[in-house]
C-alpha cells in the first residue's frame, strides 16, 4: 500500500524532467524588473524578476554574465533570455537567465532615488542627526501591523533577551494606500508619551511596492522630526528603504531590530558573574595583601622596641631642632645685613637729600648761566658796533658830508654815466642838505681817468 507514495525527491525531479522536456520553456524571453539582486563571491548573480502582479526566482552564473555591458541593479528593467528550471534542493522553479539587456528603470525604483536624493541633499542622513540608543530601555514602543509575523518575532525576541522591559505595540497599517498616514501618525502619538524610550518602526518582508509605505516622504520627516530614537525594522537583509537610512539605527530584519534595541539578559548575567568574580578575586587579593602588611607591622622593630624607637627619634628630632636654629640665626642675620644696606640706600636716595643735591645743582647752573649771559652780551655789542662802522662807511649821507654830490635824471633815476643825459638836459645834484638844478651844458670825457 505504501508502494503508492512517492518522496519528495522522486516528485521534484519527476517536476525538474518535466521543465526540462517542455520546449515552451527552453529559450524564452521574459521583460520584467529586478529586485533583491545579490552577486555572489563567486561571480553568480542571483536575483528576482518581477512585474505589477508576479515574480520569478532568477540566476545569472558567472559563464554568462561575465559578456554584459552594463551592472546590473534593483529596479531596473531588463529584457532577458534564459531556460526555465527546477532547483532540486528547494523544489522550486527559477530563470536561468543567458542573456540580459537594460530596458529602463522601474516608475517605483526611479522615485525611490529620486526622494533618496532630494533628502540627502536637505541632510536628513547626516550623522549628527542620529540619537544615541538607549542601552537599557525601561519602555520598547512596537509600530508595526498588529496581525503580521514581524510583531511576533519583535515580541518573542524582546521577551526572551530582556524581560523586564514594558513593550508597547502601537498597531499601523504597513500596506496600501492609507499605511503611509498610519504610520506617520503611529510615530507622532508615540512621541506625545513621556515613557518610551526607544521606537521599533517596521514590519516583515516583501517587494518594492508591498515595502513603498516605508519610502513615503511624509513618514521619512516623522522619523526625522521623532524626539525617540527609532531602530528601522523593514523587510529582509536585502531589502533598503528611505527610512532605514533616516532611522537613528537600522536593522537588517524586525528579530534582528529587536536584538538592537534590548540586551540579552544571558550577557548581563554574565558580565555580573564576571564582575562578581573580579570583585571576589580583587577583595581576596587585598585581604591577603593587607593581612601581609599587618604580620609585618606586627614583627616590625617599632611595635617589638617601642621605647628605643621613642629614643631614637627624640635624638633625630634634637639634632633637627638644632638645625633648625642654626638655620634660623643665619637667616635673621642675612636679613638685618639686607635691611641695613636697604636702611643705607634709602637714607642716600631720602627726598630732603635729592632736594639739597638739585638745588646745589640749580645754583650752579644758574651761575653757569649768568657767565654765559655776560660773555654771550660783550660777544654781540662788540659785533653789533663793527656792524654800525661797517654801515656808516657804507651810508651815503656820511659820503657827502665829505662834499661828494648825487646827480638824478628828471626821472629820479641816479645819473652813473654821461651816456644816461644828453646837452641841455635838466638835471639835478643832491648836496648834503640842498638840491641844485642844473642844465647839461657839456659831456666830456675825464682826461685824468685816461692819464691814469
Amino acid at each position: 500500500m505504501t508502494e503508492q507514495y512517492l518522496t519528495v525527491t522522486a516528485l521534484t525531479k519527476y517536476i525538474k524532467r518535466k521543465f526540462d522536456t517542455d520546449p515552451h520553456l527552453n529559450r524564452v524571453f521574459v521583460r520584467g524588473e529586478i529586485s533583491n539582486f545579490k552577486l555572489h563571491s563567486r561571480g553568480h548573480m542571483y536575483l528576482t524578476i518581477k512585474d505589477d502582479q508576479t515574480r520569478i526566482q532568477s540566476v545569472m552564473f558567472a559563464g554568462n554574465n561575465r559578456s554584459l555591458k552594463f551592472t546590473p541593479e534593483n529596479g531596473m528593467k531588463v529584457l532577458i533570455s534564459g531556460d526555465v528550471g527546477v532547483f532540486e534542493p528547494y523544489g522550486q522553479y527559477q530563470l536561468y537567465i543567458q542573456q540580459m539587456e537594460p530596458d529602463g528603470i522601474g516608475a517605483l525604483y526611479l522615485a525611490f532615488e529620486q526622494l533618496k536624493d532630494k533628502l540627502a541633499k536637505q541632510g536628513y542622513f547626516d550623522q549628527n542627526h542620529k540619537k544615541n540608543i538607549p542601552v537599557y530601555p525601561r519602555h520598547i514602543g512596537v509600530i508595526t501591523s498588529p496581525t503580521g509575523a514581524a510583531v511576533r518575532d519583535i515580541i518573542t525576541t524582546i521577551k526572551r533577551r530582556y524581560p523586564i522591559v514594558d513593550l508597547t505595540v502601537i498597531p499601523v497599517l504597513v500596506q496600501g494606500v492609507n499605511a503611509a498616514d498610519s504610520i506617520v501618525n503611529g510615530i507622532q502619538e508615540a512621541n506625545k508619551r513621556a515613557d518610551i524610550d526607544i521606537l521599533i518602526v517596521g514590519r516583515g518582508g516583501g517587494s518594492i511596492e508591498e515595502l513603498w509605505s516605508f519610502n513615503e516622504e511624509k513618514v521619512a520627516q516623522a522619523i526625522f522630526q521623532s524626539v525617540i530614537p527609532i531602530i528601522s525594522a523593514v523587510g529582509h537583509e536585502t531589502d533598503t528603504t528611505i527610512s532605514d537610512f533616516i532611522s537613528d539605527l537600522r536593522a537588517p530584519t524586525p528579530t534582528s531590530a529587536a536584538e538592537l534595541a534590548v540586551p540579552s539578559q544571558i550577557e548581563i548575567k554574565e558580565k555580573l558573574m564576571n564582575i562578581d568574580r573580579t570583585l571576589t578575586r580583587m577583595i581576596t587579593s587585598m585581604y591577603r595583601t593587607s593581612s601581609q602588611q599587618v604580620k609585618r607591622l606586627n614583627q616590625s622593630y617599632a611595635f617589638k622596641y617601642p621605647e628605643q624607637l621613642v629614643n631614637q627619634k627624640e635624638q633625630e628630632l634634637d639634632k633637627l631642632v638644632e638645625r633648625l636654629n642654626k638655620a634660623l640665626h643665619f637667616t635673621i642675620k642675612k636679613k638685618d645685613e639686607t635691611l641695613l644696606n636697604a636702611n643705607k640706600r634709602l637714607v642716600s636716595q631720602h627726598p630732603r637729600r635729592q632736594i639739597e643735591n638739585m638745588n646745589k645743582q640749580i645754583h650752579q647752573l644758574q651761575k653757569q648761566i649768568h657767565y654765559l649771559m655776560v660773555q654771550i652780551t660783550e660777544q654781540k655789542s662788540t659785533h653789533i658796533v663793527n656792524m654800525m662802522d661797517k654801515l656808516s662807511l657804507l651810508n651815503p649821507l656820511e659820503i657827502m658830508k665829505r662834499g661828494y654830490a648825487i646827480p638824478y635824471d628828471q626821472k629820479g633815476k641816479i645819473i652813473k654815466s654821461g651816456s644816461q643825459t644828453s646837452k641841455n638836459d635838466l638835471i639835478q645834484v643832491k648836496l648834503l642838505n640842498e638840491i641844485l638844478a642844473c642844465r647839461v651844458e657839456d659831456i666830456r670825457e675825464d682826461e685824468t681817468n685816461e692819464r691814469e
